[in-house]
């Protein structure tokens, strides 16, 4: 069995149960060895912020040093999203194994087979189990007391919030929903609440003293009975289009207490006598919305629980220094936890001007609090993108969203999606007596209401688009879209390509003879599958579907000469619902160009300069954030002393690639040359010879990456770097200067002494480490790690390294274009050596152009690494190594190599450019 017949088998499973309760999903647990039984789980119910909320949880756990297994629903591109332990995906040949496994139960052979969500839930605790992990997460998927993840005992539980939703199933009420909800109620622990009113009355009546209630400072809703709740938050305000500030406080005899039952405790007190021990979280969200302030109490106050719980056992992160009482989570952890607890797709600012905005919410409430977020923000007119399921309340949805200007309606592209037509006579009814009454359109895909939305928008109008997770997931892909062009060499790199674009055996066994001058992996959605296979074969090109569920994006392998799938590109250009596709193709293969190949290419397809921007061929949107006024960023910072070297002179932004990043380690212990710089003459020294090799970049580094080494403290770090960055500036070095530092307060004072390029390690782990260097205009690195520093014993599962490191860093360039840093001033890093094999790193150097779907200039960093033990180079004999794979990089499209022995690897930059590039007459580079 592989992954396309396993994943088959789990979406042909039905969506909904023939019966109620939690027995089918026992009985597939049991078949598989009850892997639950021993998992410190926790269930987060609600029918609004339980995702987010799960993910905060998740997120906050992570950064107290626990292994956390996460599960939640829907998703967004992949089913294996749903199923994450320590933020990544479960891998394929689990999924594979899981379905072997259960492959009897799946069939129905001995019973009723499981539905979907139940199947997954099962996946997920199965993994959850064989991965070990500390605590489980499990967002609840519809009510509590029948939903397939209450198979489970939680060591904690939460209602977030309670509507009308779901009614044929949990009830007609508001308080038939809550008392359904609040099933999840733990044996032994809280259940956590951000209810109000006759919801929380009927919480109460099914938990009783358990409950602990989450509410905003002087809560006046009914059901509060006018006392403070348990844990108190405040809602500050947006900071940013990206982030809001918010506080939460409370006291954890509130935790322990409930956890004990709460006998010391009436239901409904006032909580005044359980703020003793008090506690206080500061800090920002990565999602604006006062909701988002309960949701982010009711996580903190689920995180405290899981670690008062005896059940669960944490060893802290040491880098925090901090010594709590037992199961008390530091301040620090919370703050970092909630800031980091990013998901796609919950009011998502993806541009400025004008304000994009994407958010899920596909019920009456939560439509009522996207409505109350965007009021937040300065606009002129809204123009909003509309798509719903059959079964939702689509005239509360209409009623709850803001005014707008303009309203295009398309039908989400799944099976479930309400017919474009339908909702946009829902939309016209609703605003019939309205003397303003928006213009409705209807469109045929999401693609060209998204498209006539922007264009009906000026510069200071919103956007949004809402009404469905599938068609926000569709829409997101216009600025996340990761349009691969493989290497394609012989037969063996086109069966490469067709198993990890998951065909079926079949589509592999024909696709293992198709070599052809180019191949593209490009991933649309279900509408738009058959559609462009149908024209695709007619224009005599390859093109294999992979086989999927109908409510889920195809990957698409197409191949085919250049000049023919130019021809295609053209001739999707008269199909409305293709043309993004189009846009899509002539990207992937380098925008425009002569006969020899697309512009940027040499005759072999090498990419021969920075690549352009995706979104390029799109029209606007391109460069999203631009406008550094807009974004309440400085831009350079006014009265800076700016280094010799201007913004122009980057060597991304200056056409002067590849080029080589020199070393410069000011750090006693770095794995290869620790020490020998750590003075600053030394280091200055250091420089000047790096540059006389012909450097082009010089990279300060104050922490050590190699795995095991212990973190530096700020301050040390500052007083390691910035002493170097001064004085190889006082020296009259001008060659651009990058900081390697993962911390924000590092940078900003690097920057400050001069330094042009920060270059992060960890992936932008800190949040303000991007926008520190958007306030400078500073280059900014981003490389792929699990963890930074290297945890030695951090081990990864890859099904396809290249599309996941890939898929990682497009979220984390993404991520520091909504901060305000511009993508051409982005360099993405695959990160050889942090969490990958010998073979994968190997792999990730072969296919480094498939990096450039990126937009990105392509760093590596391969200097003197383990990986090259596997080709039998043990420490200290990696020079030669190095200098191989520094040639073979270039050739595979790096544009900076990053190195310690600056002469030999750049002799083998020239040597790598003048084969592709050939000489000028005089015998320079050509």
């Amino acid at each position: 069995m592989d992954y396309s017949e396993a994943a088959g088998l789990l979406f042909g499973l039905d969506r909904y149960p023939p019966r109620r309760g939690t027995v089918a999903t026992a009985e597939l647990l049991d078949a598989l060895g009850n892997p639950h039984e021993d998992l410190a789980c926790v269930q987060v119910a609600g029918s609004n912020g339980k995702g987010t909320t799960a993910r905060m949880v998740e997120s906050t756990l992570r950064e107290a040093g626990a292994e956390v297994g996460l599960y939640t629903s829907p998703h967004t591109e992949d089913v294996r999203e749903r199923v994450r332990v320590q933020g990544r995906p479960i891998a394929k040949r689990a999924v594979v194994e899981f379905v072997a496994a259960a492959e009897g139960r799946l069939r129905g052979e001995t019973a009723a087979p499981p539905t979907f969500f139940e199947a997954t839930t099962a996946l997920a605790l199965w993994e959850f189990d064989r991965r070990g992990v500390d605590v489980a997460v499990l967002e609840v998927g519809i009510g509590g007391r029948y939903d397939a993840t209450s198979v489970v005992d939680p060591v904690a539980a939460a209602v977030t919030s309670v509507t009308l939703e779901h009614t044929e199933f949990l009830g007609d009420t508001v308080e038939e929903i809550a008392r359904d909800k609040a099933q999840v109620v733990p044996e032994r622990g809280p259940l956590i609440t951000a209810t109000d009113g006759a919801a929380l009355a009927a919480v109460r009546e099914v938990a009783g003293d358990q409950v602990v209630t989450v509410g905003r400072v002087g809560d006046d809703r009914e059901g509060h009975a006018g006392t403070e709740p348990d844990v108190r938050v405040a809602y500050g305000g947006r900071v940013d289009h990206v982030e809001a500030a918010v506080t939460v406080a409370g006291g954890d005899a509130a935790v322990e207490r409930a956890g004990d039952g709460g006998s010391e405790r009436e239901a409904g007190g006032t909580g005044d006598d359980l703020l003793a021990d008090s506690w206080r979280v500061g800090t920002r969200l990565p999602t604006p919305g006062a909701h988002q302030a309960e949701n982010a109490g009711v996580a903190t106050a689920l995180a405290r629980a899981v670690l008062v719980d005896d059940r669960v056992t944490v060893a802290l992160d040491p880098e925090f220094d901090l010594d709590p009482a037992p199961g008390v989570v530091p301040v620090a952890v919370a703050e970092r936890g909630l800031r980091r607890a990013r998901w796609p797709g919950r009011f998502e600012a993806l541009s400025t001007r004008p304000l994009v905005v994407l958010d899920g919410a596909h019920n009456p409430g939560a439509c009522e609090r996207l409505a109350e977020t965007l009021a937040e923000f300065d606009r002129a007119d809204c123009h909003l993108v509309l798509g719903a399921l059959v079964d939702k309340d689509h005239a509360g949805m209409v009623d709850a969203l803001p005014e707008a200007a303009t309203v295009h309606v398309c039908r989400p592209p799944v099976e479930r999606g309400e017919a474009a037509a339908t909702l946009a006579g829902v939309v016209a009814r609703s605003t019939d007596d309205d003397a303003t009454a928006p213009a409705v359109t209807t469109h045929e895909t999401a693609h060209a209401a998204v498209e006539a939305a922007l264009a009906a928008a000026d510069a200071e109008d919103g956007v949004l688009v809402t009404g469905s997770q599938y068609l926000v997931r569709e829409v997101r892909r216009r600025w996340s879209g990761l349009d691969r062009r493989p290497r394609v060499r012989d037969a063996d790199d086109a069966a490469r390509v067709a198993r990890e674009a998951d065909l079926s055996s079949e589509q592999r066994r024909a696709a293992a003879g198709e070599t052809l001058a180019r191949t593209l992996r490009l991933r649309v959605g279900p509408q738009l599958a058959a559609p462009l296979e149908r024209t695709a074969l007619a224009a005599d090109l390859v093109c294999r579907v992979a086989e999927t569920d109908d409510e889920e994006p195809r990957e698409v392998v197409l191949a085919g000469p250049v000049a023919g799938l130019r021809e295609f590109a053209a001739r999707l250009d008269d199909r409305a619902e293709l043309a993004p596709v189009a846009d899509r193709i002539r990207r992937a293969l380098g925008a425009s160009g002569g006969a020899d190949g697309p512009a940027g290419e040499d005759a072999g397809g090498r990419p021969l300069g920075p690549p352009a921007l995706p979104g390029a061929a799109a029209g606007d949107g391109t460069a999203v954030f631009r406008d550094a006024a807009a974004l309440g960023v400085a831009g350079a910072v006014e009265g800076r002393d700016r280094s010799p070297v201007g913004d122009d002179r980057l060597p991304w932004l200056a056409g002067e690639t590849p080029t080589v990043m020199g070393i410069v380690n000011v750090t006693p212990d770095s794995f290869h040359d620790g020490g020998q710089y750590d003075a600053v003459d030394a280091a200055v020294e250091r420089a000047h010879d790096l540059v006389e090799a012909g450097v082009g970049v010089l990279d300060v580094g104050g922490e050590s990456t190699r795995p095991g080494a212990d973190p530096v403290a700020v301050r040390r770090e500052i007083e390691r770097v910035r002493p170097v960055v001064e004085a190889i500036r006082e020296a009259g070095i001008d060659t651009p200067v990058s900081v390697d530092t993962r911390k924000a307060p590092v940078a900003r004072e690097a920057l400050e002494a001069g330094a042009d390029v920060v270059n992060d390690v960890s992936g932008l782990e800190d949040p303000d480490l991007p926008r520190v260097a958007a306030e400078y205009d500073a280059g900014l690195v981003v490389m792929h790690s699990l963890a930074a520093p290297v945890d030695p014993d951090r081990e990864a599962e890859y099904d396809d390294v290249v599309r996941e490191v890939a898929e990682w860093l497009r979220e984390r360039v993404l991520f520091a274009e909504r901060v305000g840093v511009d993508r051409e001033r982005v360099v993405v890093d695959p990160g050889l050596g942090f969490g990958k094999s010998a073979s994968e790193d190997f792999e990730l150097l072969d296919r480094l152009a498939e990096f450039r779907a990126l937009g990105c200039p392509v760093l590596v960093g391969h200097s003197h690494k383990s990986m090259f033990g596997a080709a039998g180079y043990e420490a200290g004999e990696r020079l030669e190594p190095t200098v191989a794979a520094t040639a073979l990089a270039v050739d595979r499209g790096a544009d900076v190599v990053r190195v310690h022995d600056a002469a030999e690897n750049v002799a083998a930059l020239r040597t790598a450019v003048a084969t592709r590039r050939g000489v000028d007459r005089d015998g320079t580079g050509g």
